[in-house]
């Protein structure tokens, strides 16, 4: 490792700042041809050869941000540079994040500058805390840093937006395919994808239920005369035997008239036969007092 000296450091960092740049443009060059190249196989029809290149392009681009980055860090330790001359075995936290940048991103880059001032940065701030930087331990590093050097193949619809700009800027007919539609079709034929939900019924009035059995038979029943006699003489009471009632002779059959209406119905006609049961009842009811 290189000893820290002040002089040295502030001038690899100017030159950091400076080969920084230069690398820029020079990336950014490339990259312009690069597009002319691939605008060209567009207008051929070579539409893979066009999407292969293109992610050569994008992974161009995350690297000159990353060196945009860099370079924002130097200026950063330059303008902080009396803060980073301090003797501590650790950075200001003013100036520690272009630290950690230096340390964990220069050896990702192909500028001898870099490294060397990571190699000052390294034994200035001592070995545990230069393993801890490169390790990323506690997220030390920036998150914008790491992002930057993370390796991983661009989506297909970020290629082809880079394939669309490239044709739109050197003025190729192409647009990129539409992703297809894909509507997912309800199985239920319901519209929120359920079952479809039938109407109610009308509530329907509940029948009148038939009188029960046990009803029928607590309903009392009319007095008999012969139930009354037989029940006085099993109590030892002698009861006189009821006349017999006269059998009535049919009258003879009157054919109607078909003006002449039928005459009501005699109402005295069942009277004597109630007045006999009535008197046989209260005749019981006498008998069963004694």
């Amino acid at each position: 490792m290189v000893p820290w000296n002040s002089a040295k450091a502030k001038v690899q960092l100017r030159l950091g700042v400076q080969r920084l740049r230069t690398l820029q443009e020079k990336k950014s060059a490339q990259a312009k041809a690069a597009r002319r190249d691939i605008a060209l196989l567009l207008e051929k029809g070579k539409v893979e050869t066009a999407r292969i290149k293109v992610e050569n392009i994008i992974n161009e681009d995350v690297y000159v941000e990353l060196l945009e980055l860099l370079e924002m860090y130097c200026e950063l330790l330059i303008s902080r540079f009396g803060l980073l001359d301090q003797s501590t075995r650790e950075p200001d936290p003013a100036v520690s994040e272009g630290v950690c940048a230096v340390i964990y991103a220069a050896p990702r880059t192909e500028l001898k500058e870099l490294q060397i001032l990571r190699d000052i940065l390294m034994h200035k701030f001592g070995r545990e805390f230069s393993i801890a930087v490169m390790e990323n331990k506690d997220r030390i590093v920036s998150e914008r840093v790491t992002r930057k050097l993370d390796i991983s193949t661009p989506s297909s619809a970020l290629v082809d937006a880079y394939l669309g700009e490239i044709a739109k800027g050197y003025g190729v007919a192409w647009s990129p395919p539409k992703p297809p539609s894909t509507k997912d079709e309800d199985d239920d034929g319901g519209p929120d994808g359920g079952v479809t939900e039938r109407p109610e019924e009308p509530a329907t009035p509940a029948k009148a239920k038939a009188p029960s059995a046990s009803a029928a038979l607590d309903s009392p029943k009319p007095l008999d005369a012969a139930a009354i006699s037989a029940e006085a003489r099993s109590a030892g009471v002698r009861t006189p035997k009821l006349p017999e009632v006269p059998v009535e002779e049919k009258a003879p059959r009157v054919e109607k008239s078909a003006g002449l209406a039928s005459p009501p119905a005699d109402p005295l006609a069942k009277a004597p036969q109630e007045d006999e049961f009535t008197a046989l009842a209260k005749r019981f009811e006498a008998l069963k007092k004694r």
